[in-house]
């Protein structure tokens, strides 16, 4: 067996509508999904046991016991291995980064083994969101995670990332919810047309976006910030919180905008992106 290397890369949800809840508690969700060129790494190794090291500018504050979702993926997998975890992405902030690195995990893992990834059923038991993230595809995803379908996208959109150092867990913005089974997306528009496609996708929404500005109102600020930007085509906040996305007209005017951004708000995590993974 031999090292192997994955990317994870960072999961955006340009539409989040949350249709049902079902009786054991899960939601059902409708959600157009794409993937950035920023993310998290994975190496590993063969080793008689699993051990995770963590690096990267993102690393403070991750579990490397048990609960990360890299071991468990390695579990998963029946595979011990040495797992180094370079961590770009910011933990609990809407961009998949947990899932996306399970995902990755399992990936380099079978590119180091040969082994055959968990069937669908096993990986949702590590996260709604892992069978979407083994893809890196865009993406329809429906239910609680396991109906997907393939999307095209009109073009690589220039993106930029902001997370306001805040974090929103889950649960509470599901339970502040106030209506459960609100409309699925309306059928897209041919992407050809990028924009018919940008006029149906400002209509569309992210359920969770509401219940989250209440939890920690900074959200709120940080997507008036990005509207007011010269080139801002939308602004909305992807998953759960609290990480927020601005689809931006063109390279220039995104550069722009981090730029200013960063320096305006050096607390803040602002990040350029690119969909499509490298």
């Amino acid at each position: 067996m031999k090292t192997a290397k994955a990317f994870a890369p960072a999961k955006i949800n340009l539409t989040l509508h949350v249709s049902g809840q079902r009786a054991d508690g899960f939601h059902l969700l409708d959600s157009l999904v794409v993937f950035g060129d920023i993310g998290d790494r994975i190496t590993v190794a063969p080793a008689d046991r699993s051990r995770l090291t963590l690096s990267g500018p993102m690393a403070k504050g991750v579990p490397t016991d048990a609960s990360n979702l890299v071991l468990r993926a390695a579990k998963l997998m029946g595979l011990t291995a040495d797992i180094q975890l370079e961590k770009h992405l910011p933990a609990a902030a809407g961009l998949g980064g947990g899932s996306a690195d399970a995902a990755a995990t399992i990936r380099a893992l079978n590119e180091m083994s040969g082994r055959v990834p968990p069937k669908m059923s096993e990986l949702l038991r590590l996260g709604a969101d892992v069978p979407l993230c083994m893809t890196d595809n865009p993406a329809r995803m429906r239910g609680i995670g396991d109906l997907l379908e393939p999307v095209e996208m009109p073009q690589n959109l220039w993106m930029i990332l902001v997370n306001p150092g805040v974090c929103v867990p889950t649960g509470p913005v599901f339970k502040g919810l106030r209506q459960k089974d609100q409309p699925p997306m309306e059928d897209m528009p041919d992407t050809r047309n990028q924009s018919d496609w940008l006029h149906w996708l400002a209509e569309q929404r992210n359920d969770l976006q509401p219940p989250a500005i209440v939890l920690e109102p900074v959200i709120g600020l940080v997507l008036d910030v990005l509207k007011q930007r010269d080139g801002c085509i939308l602004a909305r906040m992807s998953g759960s919180g609290a990480t927020c996305f601005a689809i931006m007209r063109d390279g220039p005017s995104r550069d722009k905008a981090v730029a200013d951004l960063s320096k305006a708000f050096p607390q803040w995590w602002v990040k350029p992106c690119t969909t499509g993974t490298p």
